[in-house]
């Protein structure tokens, strides 16, 4: 009788994407929609790292609650918590095993902070009576961000479905999406450096306040190791 040697069997761990796939398929839907909605607009909004004739021609109906900028922004929603919940899924697992509500406190997170920082930003515009300038403002970087929202959602279809993200390609990735942030930030001072420059105060005042503070608080939140 020939002899076999004894096998080793590993536990195969299939992980279900399903979920994400349901989300990304209705990002994808929101940019067909977004685009034959909108031609001219999506023309110019994808072009926008060439010329800024999508922000030169702003109207009155061009307000960032206008159907277009709402659609890319639920696709920044869905596109950046996805890009959270890989984080937390490498450097947090155990947290990501024994929570399944993770993605949902994710995104409603996500959405009800990005929610309260604008309603904050109204307030204080209001304050001090710079309506108008701050939502010039407040529509040029939302444009910037939905537009770097495009590359977090062709970062999430790389990382679930071509290869799984290691610890140190998640964050180069990560940081490349955070150096495009600032960079788009860089270009909406720089766009309105002339109202900037007469309200330089309030200007500093709103960056330490608004722009810095929250992210350095979500950064010791998401980096505090047994507080996750």
């Amino acid at each position: 009788m020939p002899k076999f040697d004894c096998l080793e069997y590993t536990e195969r761990i299939i992980e279900s994407h399903d979920w994400a796939t349901y989300l990304l398929v209705i990002c994808f839907v929101l940019l067909v929609v977004a685009k034959y909605s909108y031609p001219r607009r999506f023309a110019n909004f994808i072009s926008l790292p060439l010329n800024d004739k999508f922000l030169s021609v702003r109207r009155k109906e061009d307000a960032i609650y206008h159907p277009f900028n709402l659609l890319f922004f639920t696709i920044q929603v869905i596109s950046v918590s996805i890009l959270i919940f890989l984080l937390f899924r490498t450097y947090h697992p155990l947290e990501v095993q024994r929570n399944p509500w993770l993605f949902v406190q994710i995104i409603t997170g996500y959405f009800i902070f990005i929610c309260i920082k604008y309603t904050v930003e109204k307030i204080i515009a209001n304050i001090f009576s710079i309506d108008q300038l701050m939502d010039q403002y407040l529509y040029h970087k939302l444009t910037y961000r939905n537009y770097v929202s495009l590359f977090v959602f062709v970062g999430d279809l790389i990382f679930l479905y071509v290869f799984n993200p290691t610890p140190t390609s998640l964050l180069v990735f990560t940081f490349g999406i955070l150096l495009l942030n600032a960079l788009a930030l860089f270009f909406v001072y720089k766009k309105n450096g002339k109202i900037i420059a007469s309200h330089f105060l309030h200007f500093i005042l709103y960056l330490c306040a608004l722009e810095i503070s929250p992210y350095i608080i979500l950064y010791k939140l998401f980096f505090s190791g047994d507080n996750i």
